[in-house]
Order: C-alpha cells, then structure tokens, then sequence
C-alpha cells in the first residue's frame, strides 16, 4: 500500500512530517533514483527510498526515543541553525545527537526556558503538534505592570492576533511585586508564533521572562518513582539544560492526547 513520502519517512523516525516535507523541497530525498516531489506516494515493499545518499529502509529503524529537556534561555529550538547558535541538540551527549532523527516537538523561544520534548517518533510529533488534539501547555510568565481583572478577562477570553482570535486561555495570578511586575500562570491550547508574548504586548503589559512548566502531563519536576530514597528535595527538579527520559506511563498519555484537553469554557470563568 502506498502512502505519502513524509508520512513514511516520519513513521520511520527520519524526521517529523514537517521536518521530511523540508527535506523532500531541499531535494535531500530521493525515490528510485530520482528527486522526490512534495505530494509523492510510495511503497516500503517496492519503491527505494534515499535520505541524503543513505538507503533507507524500515528494518534499519532506531529506537524510539522520547526526552524531556529544561531548555535554557539563548539556545535555539532546532535540529540546526544557519547563525551558528547552540540548539537544544547541543544539549545531548553525542550517542543520542547521532540517533537517526531526534527532533524538537514545537518549539520555545531563543529567550524562553522550560519544558520541551525531544523524540524521534514522528507519528508522536504530528499527533502533539496536530491542533485537533489541542494539547494543554502551561507557562509562569512575569509581565511588566499589573494587570487589572478586566485585562484578564479580556486575555482568558481570547485576544485578536492576525485577524483571528487566540483560543480561551487559564489566566491567574501568582503573585505581584508592587506596581512593577507580576507573575502569571497561564494555560493555552494552541501554539502560535510568539503568542503569550504577542498578546502581553497588545495587552500592554509585555513579557519580561517566559518559562514553561508543564507540556500537558509532562511536567519539570522527576516522577517521584524516578527519585532515589533519601534524595534532597532539589532532586526532584530537572535542572536546567537537562534531560530525562520519559517514563512509559508518561509516553502512553502522550501517545494518547484526547484524554489531556482541558475545557477551554472553565478557563473564561476564572
């Protein structure tokens, strides 16, 4: 049977979906010998494919791989940057950098720290990133000022960024320091371009630091069976510029998104 070149290459943990389709306009695929085209079907049982000169083939799959990485602040959310600034890949020793296909699933500003999931499971990303599955993110955000209730409001409610509304957001108040600033949790179930930081700025009240705490139930802090006994409090976070892998329950919630949507009309009541 035959299906698209970069449902296959992502099933194969070459990339994810988006990832491939940039290879494939890049001209790094090859079907049967010749350059593959966006929108190409093909068989794993007869046609041959090529990624960068290497024959490719389903038996020759790695294994699957899923991390979650504290990203620092000034460490770019790419495989590669064409600037020559570290990436989140840079954070891995090099056995894992090496394993075929290890990607980001979304992405985190330059400037933004927290949480991010590294996998070379490409059904995984496209599941993750497909906005049908609306998965939960959760952010602690200090913003300039401090906002009144009635800005709240108007940010849980969804704010217009480009001739369209962002979806209802949680938006609650951790705690303020004096006029000057105030720290914000916030939940969002859409992933838009700079979009906690856009709507801050159109809010008038901009961003001075964003950090994401918890990507639906994945969160910064180690699952307390990961822990040894005895271990100081602190161990309980995963430090910055760190990794872990992903527990199996964890990797089963996330292989199953439906059940992490949160109800976007509670949100718009608080």
């Amino acid at each position: 049977m035959k299906e698209r070149l970069q449902k296959i290459l992502s099933q194969w943990g070459i990339a994810s979906r988006r990832q491939a389709e940039q290879m494939i306009l890049a001209g790094r695929v090859k079907l049967n010998g010749q350059i593959a085209q966006i929108g190409q079907s093909a068989s794993t049982d007869s046609d041959r494919i090529e990624v960068d000169g290497q024959l490719v083939q389903p038996n020759h799959r790695p294994q699957l791989v899923y991390l979650l990485l504290h990203k620092p602040a000034g460490v770019v959310t790419s495989c590669a940057d064409p600037q020559g600034r570290p990436t989140v890949l840079d954070l891995l020793p090099p056995a894992l950098r090496q394993s075929q296909g290890i990607h980001p699933v979304g992405r985190l500003d330059f400037e933004s720290t927290g949480a991010l999931i590294l996998t070379n499971d490409g059904n995984l990303t496209f599941r993750l990133t497909h906005p049908k599955h609306a998965i939960p993110k959760t952010y602690e955000v200090w913003v300039q000022g401090c906002p009144p209730p009635s800005v709240l409001a108007a940010w849980r409610q969804g704010v217009l960024l480009d001739d369209r509304k962002t979806l209802p957001a949680r938006v609650q108040v951790l705690k303020s320091v004096r006029e000057e600033k105030t720290l914000l949790e916030i939940t969002i179930s859409e992933g838009r371009n700079r979009q906690i930081r856009r709507v801050a700025d159109k809010l008038g009240y901009p961003v001075i630091q964003l950090h994401r705490c918890a990507i639906g139930p994945l969160q910064l802090a180690r699952p307390a069976k990961a822990i040894p006994k005895g271990a100081p409090d602190r161990a309980l976070e995963l430090p910055c510029g760190r990794y872990r892998h992903l527990t199996s329950e964890e990797i089963h919630l996330l292989q199953n998104p439906i059940n992490l949507t949160f109800d976007r009309r509670d949100a718009t009541r608080e």
